[in-house]
């Protein structure tokens, strides 16, 4: 019996002695990461659905519990309308962002079309930047004042587009979103097996039927995924509505809430909550159908070992024609936007019956650093990105060693959780940890502080930075876990001695993508911030409310410019691909 040794917890070996240090040190920091998951994860979510069952504020006592928000908004024809909005927009967003995604997807991943490296560069610009800066350089250039249509309209009497609509809305969201199709389809045509396609073609099928018949269906379930994924975007999208479908009387979900729960002086907080909840639902019920169709994905397998390089369609005597078009699309609807913005920025009045250069002007750009509104407002925004950033690193990597390389029993429900925020909106989630603060005990100390900005963009993103982090374990090979514990350690010293230290480049790339992310959000932010804790995108809005086109073209110029810079760093230093 002398020589029985205690094992830890974690299965390593512990001296006499030490069992209770070994398991409480290990199993005490899981369950602490565990608890720190849910409450971050539903704190925002248990009280929007509190309050939309009471008859009153949440801040208000004697609540007395009720169906009649539901019954309110379910009866309400405006809520009709805007669901039927809502629907068209989501449809046609996706469509568009499907159809431009997968076509150029197969031209520059699949044909001998000439620059496809630097056009899928261009194509790819519009993922990078704010949805929010974006809306603002399509106003800029295509709006009904904007420099193109202007141009347009005095050389051919009138323009033939009209963004103040419901077809308007959603070809800006469909070109915004096509890069997210794009990426998705570029790399399941980079792996599709060449046999398959030869085969078609010994059969007697020429390049249009194999491509129809064979590479179209093998690419199912990257536009099925990404679709799903570009109709949440587009459900839970605030920028483009606002900026385009408000002046025209155009309400989706979105807009509504900010108008009735952020703009309204009497917010109807039952009526706001229960429509919040309704959102809720219908994202999460579009995660569920992606979950659901791509269970059998099996089936779309091509690639079971030594494959060659898929042959390339030649475009023959049309490649340089698709290469106009492309680039065509390229410069007019991914470049163009954002150049007009920076020519905005520069100007007091950008027109085509003027000369650009006889008014330019450094005033606005100069505003943006000098000015103490826009500069804490940069402050804030790159204090949360960074610290926010490092944070949410540290924390996401703790979540996933704790859900995959450790034998905590719940680790399994523990990563569910903490990918249930990809089904939660940017706006519900501001919404949530807004009415979290006057139902969870300790929230109201930090009410108007960044930190709880930082807090909410972290839960916000939980799942970007899990789906970094977690193929980098995949790799790391579970004989180092065992080795450790053969040596004594505990799962502890394994994970910050060993694993922190090899998933190092996984880090970078984690910190990366939240950054970047934190520097674009500003949704989650608006009910949240104060005059203290403004982040950019709300200083854009409300500036953008004032009629200061000019000041808002600064800022956003700045945003872009710290962006693209940010992107570019990362890359060059760490390899960083910035595909989500």
């Amino acid at each position: 019996m002398s020589d029985l040794s205690i094992v830890s917890y974690d299965g390593a070996p512990a001296a006499r002695g030490t069992l209770g240090s070994r398991i409480n040190r290990s199993l005490l920091i899981q369950i602490a990461i565990a608890v720190v998951t849910i409450v971050v994860v539903f704190a925002p979510i248990v009280p929007l659905l509190y309050q939309s069952f009471i008859d009153r504020p949440l801040y208000e006592n004697d609540a007395i519990l009720t169906g009649k928000n539901y019954v309110n908004l379910l009866s309400s024809p405006t809520i009709l309308e805007v669901l039927w909005n809502t629907t068209l927009v989501v449809v046609l967003t996706t469509v568009i962002a499907q159809v431009i995604g997968t076509v150029l997807a197969i031209l520059i991943g699949r044909t001998d079309l000439p620059g496809r490296s630097f056009l899928g560069d261009l194509i790819l610009l519009p993922m990078y930047l704010s949805s929010l800066v974006l809306a603002f350089g399509w106003f800029i250039a295509y709006g009904p004042s904007g420099y193109i249509t202007a141009w347009f309209a005095s050389s051919f009497g009138g323009a033939p587009w009209n963004l103040y609509s419901v077809a308007g809305m959603a070809l800006i969201g469909g070109i915004s979103q096509a890069p997210l199709a794009f990426l998705y389809c570029q790399a399941s045509t980079a792996l599709s097996d060449p046999s398959l396609e030869q085969a078609a073609r010994s059969c007697g099928a020429g390049p249009m039927r194999t491509l129809w018949s064979v590479t179209m269906p093998m690419l199912l379930p990257a536009i099925v995924s990404s679709g799903i994924l570009n109709a949440t975007s587009a459900l839970e999208g605030l920028a483009i509505p606002l900026i385009f479908g408000q002046p025209a009387g155009i309400t989706v979900f979105t807009t509504f809430l900010y108008e009735q729960g952020i703009v309204s002086p009497r917010p109807d907080y039952g009526l706001v909550a229960t429509t919040a909840t309704f959102m809720l639902i219908l994202v999460v019920a579009l995660v569920f159908l992606q979950n659901r169709i791509l269970r059998n994905a099996s089936r779309y397998i091509s690639v079971t070992g030594k494959v060659n390089k898929p042959k390339m369609f030649e475009l023959g005597p049309y490649r340089w024609l698709v290469f106009a078009i492309v680039a065509g699309y390229a410069l007019l609807f991914c470049v163009a936007p954002m150049v007009f913005l920076v020519l905005r920025s520069l100007v007091p009045v950008l027109s085509p019956l003027m000369p650009v250069w006889k008014f330019l002007t450094m005033q606005y750009l100069v505003e943006v650093f000098t000015v103490e509104n826009y500069q804490r407002s940069i402050v804030n925004t790159l204090l949360i990105s960074f610290f926010g950033g490092i944070f949410g690193t540290l924390y996401v990597a703790l979540v996933a060693l704790v859900s995959e390389r450790s034998s905590f029993r719940l680790g399994g429900p523990l990563k569910y959780i903490a990918l249930f925020p990809r089904a939660v909106p940017g706006l519900i989630a501001g919404m949530g940890f807004f009415y979290a603060m006057t139902f969870l005990p300790g929230m109201s100390l930090l009410q108007n502080s960044i930190w709880l900005l930082a807090i909410a963009y972290v839960m916000r993103y939980i799942p970007t930075g899990y789906g970094s982090i977690s193929p980098s374990l995949m790799q790391i090979g579970p004989g180092i876990d065992r080795a450790a514990k053969v040596s004594g350690a505990d799962w502890w010293t394994t994970t910050h001695s060993i694993l922190l230290p090899i998933m190092r480049p996984a880090l970078f790339a984690c910190f990366s993508l939240l950054f970047i992310q934190f520097l674009k959000e500003y949704t989650v932010a608006l009910f949240l911030f104060s005059p203290d804790t403004e982040v950019m995108g709300v200083t854009l809005l409300r500036r953008w409310g004032q009629g200061e086109v000019a000041r808002v073209a600064a800022l956003s110029t700045v945003q872009m410019f710290i962006t693209i810079s940010v992107i570019y760093l990362m890359r060059r230093i760490f390899g960083v691909k910035f595909y989500g």
